[in-house]
C-alpha cells in the first residue's frame, strides 16, 4: 500500500492518504505518541512519521491490514510479555486494523523509548576523553 502513495510532506499529509477508518486510529496513535514524548520533534524518515527526541523514538506505517509501529528491538524485548498477543519481529509490531490500539502499551513503549534515548545520552556525556 504505502509503495504506491506519493511522499508525503508532513504528517497530517501522511495521515490523509487514508481511509477514514485508518485516519482515525493513526491520529490515535500519534496523539499518544505526542502526549507520551510532548518534546518529540515530529517529522517523516523513510516515507512515513518519525517521532525523535535525543535520538530516534518511534516510527509508524499503515499497511493493508494493520499498523506498523515501530519502536526499535529494545521496547520489543522488554514488553515481551504484553506484546504477546500481537506480531511481533526484531524491532517492529503489527496491529492490526480491525482491533482498537493497545494505547497505554504504545504510550508505555514511547516512554521507555524516551528514557532509553536520555540514558544513551547520559552514558555520552558521562565519558571521559582523553
Amino acid at each position: 500500500m504505502k509503495e504506491l502513495l506519493p511522499k508525503p510532506v508532513n504528517v497530517d499529509q501522511y495521515i490523509s492518504f487514508f481511509p477514514s477508518e485508518t485516519q482515525f486510529l493513526l491520529q490515535q496513535l500519534r496523539a499518544t505518541i505526542i502526549e507520551a514524548a510532548p518534546e518529540a520533534e515530529e517529522l517523516i524518515s523513510y516515507q512515513m512519521p518519525a517521532y525523535k527526541y535525543n535520538g530516534m523514538l518511534v516510527y509508524f506505517a499503515a499497511n493493508k491490514n494493520h499498523i506498523g509501529f515501530y519502536p526499535t528491538s529494545t521496547p520489543v524485548i522488554a514488553f515481551k510479555e504484553e506484546l504477546a498477543g500481537f506480531e511481533c519481529s526484531k524491532g517492529a509490531i503489527r496491529l492490526p486494523l480491525d482491533q482498537p490500539l493497545p494505547l497505554g502499551l504504545i504510550r508505555e513503549i514511547v516512554t521507555f523509548k524516551v528514557e532509553e534515548n536520555l540514558e544513551k545520552l547520559r552514558m555520552k556525556k558521562g565519558k571521559i576523553r582523553k
